[in-house]
């Protein structure tokens, strides 16, 4: 694996049953604000469908660090955080994933 892959953060999100129409429209105005963040790659939000409260966050970075340090440790993180994080219930638990293999179509 080259080192040079990006690293994929996941985070499964728990949002509070009801308001997830609310949810979605603080993400429509957060999800431009990683991509400020050194290190930014790609972002995917995807809504499960068997429950519909419950959401996967994609998000590839450079490095492991542009996520943890360099955009937790930004006021970028602090504007996300406000926008977001009122919705999780429990607050989601993120990890971080390199890739072994892939293969487009």
């Amino acid at each position: 694996m080259s080192a040079a892959a990006p690293i994929t953060e996941h985070a499964l999100l728990d949002v509070i049953e009801g308001r997830e129409a609310e949810f979605e429209a603080a993400f429509a105005v957060a999800r431009d604000i990683p991509a400020q963040s050194e290190g930014f790659e790609s972002l995917r939000l995807l809504r499960c469908v068997e429950h519909p409260s419950r959401y996967l966050l994609l998000i590839e970075w450079t490095t492991l660090e542009a996520h943890t340090v360099g955009f937790r440790g930004s006021a970028l993180y602090e504007r996300w955080r406000q926008l977001l994080h009122h919705f999780y219930d429990p607050f989601p638990t993120v990890i971080h994933f390199e890739t072994v293999t892939e293969r487009d179509p």
